[in-house]
C-alpha cells in the first residue's frame, strides 16, 4: 500500500494569520482575553517610512485648518506644527499628528517633526495664529523660516531625484516591521510553507521554506492595511531595491482594504547575491484573484494603495508554473520601496497672506523660499473670507484684486503639490462669483517659472 505523503497542517498558524490581519474580529477580541496567547496582538502603526506625509506649518490658522482637513480627505498623512498642544486639539481634533513647535528656535524643529516629510505647506497670515495678535517681529520671523527651510532641506533632498520613499528598511527597527508586515503563507489553504520578514543587515529579510505538499506552494509577506492609504496617483510605478537568490518573485498591490480582494501583480526575476533595482510600472500590473488573471477588471486605483505584498510561488498565473522556482529554502532582501515617475512636484508651498502692514515679513519669506534650492510654489491669495469655498478660481502672475475663502486657498495648495506646472512659480489667486470645479492642469499651465 502506498504511504501517504500528506504533511501535517498547523491550525494554530492559520488562526495566527487571521488574527494578525484582523480578518475575523472575534479572534482579536478573544486573544485579548487569553493571557500568554501565541496570537499576535493587533496594533496598527504608521509605515516604516510613509510616502505622503505633508508638514503643515501654522496649522491652526484660518488656512491651515482647511489644509489639514483636505489633505486627510485626499489620503495624505499629515503632521501639523501648532503653537501649543491645546490649540492643536481644539482646532484640529485629537486624531491629528500635532507637534507644538516655535520655529524661531532651531532646537524646536526636532527629528520627529521633520522625519520623512515629502512636502511642506506654510500658511503665513496676519495674525499667524488665532491666539497671537501681537505685531510680527521681522527679524524673528525671518529667522524662523530660515530655521524651517534648513531643517527640511535634507529629508526633501532624496525626493528631488524623482523618487518618493514608501518604505525605507535600511534604518527601520525590527518592531516597526513586525507591527506592519506579517506572513501570509499557503497555510490559509491547507499548505505547510512558512515564511517570516525581519530586519537584517540594513534591509528587510523575507525568508522561509516553500513546500508543495498538500497542494500548496507559496509563501508571502503582506502589509496590514495602511491608514491612511497611500496616494501615489502622480507616480508612474514602484521601484524595489532587492537582493535575491535567482528565483522569480511577485510584488502585489491592493486598492481595496477587504481581506480577499483583487490584487495587482508583477513578476520579477532576481540575481543570486546581487543587489538590483526592479522597476514596476503601474501599467504593467496584472489584475489577479488567487493567481487567476482578470482581463476585464478595473485598473489599480493608485490614489488609494491599501496594502503591499511580496510572494514566492510555484505558480505564475492561470495554472502556469513559475519558470524560475525551486521548492525549499529561499531568501530575498529588500532595502527600499519607492514610487518613481514625474516627481517631484513642488515641495514647499508658501501662502503669503500677509496684510498690508505686515508685507515686509511676507516678502522676506518669499525671498528665503526662492533661495532655498527646494522646489516651491508661492501663492498670494486675495482678501481671505470664511466662505465655504468651491468657487471658480483665477490665477495670474500680476496683482489681482478680489477675495477668496480659506477653503479654496487650501485646495489650491494641495493641487500645487500635485501639478508639475506649479513648480517654482509665484502667482496671485482670487475667487470668482460662480461655483464649479477648477481645471487644475489648465489653471497652472500658463504660469512661467520665476527667473
Amino acid at each position: 500500500m502506498m504511504k501517504s505523503t500528506k504533511s501535517s497542517w498547523d491550525p494554530g498558524r492559520f488562526l495566527q494569520t487571521l488574527a494578525y490581519f484582523e480578518v475575523i474580529p472575534v479572534l482579536n477580541w478573544v486573544q485579548r482575553l487569553l493571557q500568554g496567547s501565541s496570537l499576535v496582538q493587533p496594533a496598527m502603526h504608521q509605515p516604516v517610512a510613509p510616502a505622503n506625509t505633508v508638514l503643515v506649518v501654522h496649522a491652526t490658522s484660518r488656512i491651515g485648518r482647511h489644509v489639514v482637513r483636505q489633505l486627510r480627505d485626499r489620503g495624505y498623512a499629515v503632521r501639523a506644527l501648532v503653537p501649543t498642544p491645546e490649540q492643536g486639539n481644539v482646532n484640529l481634533g485629537h486624531d491629528v499628528d500635532t507637534i507644538a513647535a516655535d520655529i524661531t528656535q532651531p532646537e524646536a524643529l526636532t527629528a520627529a517633526s521633520i522625519d520623512r516629510v515629502r512636502a511642506v505647506i506654510y500658511s503665513l497670515e496676519s495674525p499667524v495664529s488665532a491666539a497671537d495678535n501681537t505685531p510680527i517681529d521681522l527679524k524673528q520671523h525671518l529667522q524662523g523660516i530660515q530655521n524651517l527651510l534648513q531643517a527640511v532641506a535634507q529629508p526633501l533632498q532624496a525626493i528631488q531625484s524623482g523618487e518618493l520613499p514608501v518604505f525605507d528598511f535600511t534604518t527601520g527597527s525590527a518592531t516597526a516591521i513586525a507591527n506592519l508586515w506579517g506572513a501570509l503563507d499557503d497555510v490559509v489553504m491547507g499548505g505547510v510553507s512558512a515564511s517570516t520578514i525581519r530586519q537584517s543587515d540594513g534591509a528587510a529579510l523575507f525568508t522561509g521554506t516553500v513546500s508543495t505538499a498538500n497542494s500548496g506552494g507559496f509563501a508571502s509577506v503582506r502589509s496590514r492595511n495602511l491608514e491612511p492609504a497611500l496616494n501615489l496617483s502622480h507616480a508612474e510605478g514602484i521601484k524595489l531595491r532587492v537582493k535575491g537568490d535567482g528565483q522569480r518573485y511577485k510584488f502585489l498591490l491592493r486598492s481595496n482594504d477587504n481581506w480577499d480582494s483583487i490584487a495587482y501583480s508583477y513578476s520579477f526575476d532576481t540575481q543570486a547575491d546581487n543587489w538590483i533595482n526592479v522597476f514596476i510600472p503601474f501599467s504593467g500590473l496584472v489584475p489577479v484573484f488567487r493567481a487567476k488573471t482578470l482581463p476585464t477588471a478595473e485598473q489599480l486605483n493608485t490614489s488609494r494603495i491599501c496594502s503591499l505584498q511580496l510572494m514566492l510561488s510555484k505558480f505564475e498565473y492561470d495554472g502556469q508554473l513559475n519558470p524560475h522556482f525551486t521548492p525549499g529554502p529561499f531568501a530575498l532582501q529588500l532595502q527600499a520601496i519607492s514610487a518613481y515617475g514625474n516627481l517631484p512636484r513642488s515641495q514647499f508651498i508658501l501662502v503669503n497672506a500677509m496684510a498690508e502692514g505686515d508685507r515686509p515679513a511676507g516678502d522676506a519669506a518669499e525671498t528665503a523660499v526662492r533661495h532655498s534650492g527646494i522646489p516651491y510654489t508661492i501663492i498670494r491669495p486675495g482678501e481671505l473670507t470664511d466662505d465655504p469655498g468651491g468657487k471658480q478660481l483665477t490665477v495670474a502672475q500680476h496683482p489681482l484684486h478680489g477675495s477668496i475663502s480659506g477653503a479654496d486657498v487650501a485646495t489650491i495648495c494641495i493641487h500645487a503639490i500635485e501639478q508639475p506646472a506649479a513648480r517654482n512659480v509665484t502667482f496671485a489667486v482670487k475667487a470668482e462669483a460662480s461655483e464649479g470645479t477648477a481645471d487644475w492642469e489648465g489653471l497652472f499651465s500658463n504660469l512661467t517659472p520665476d527667473a
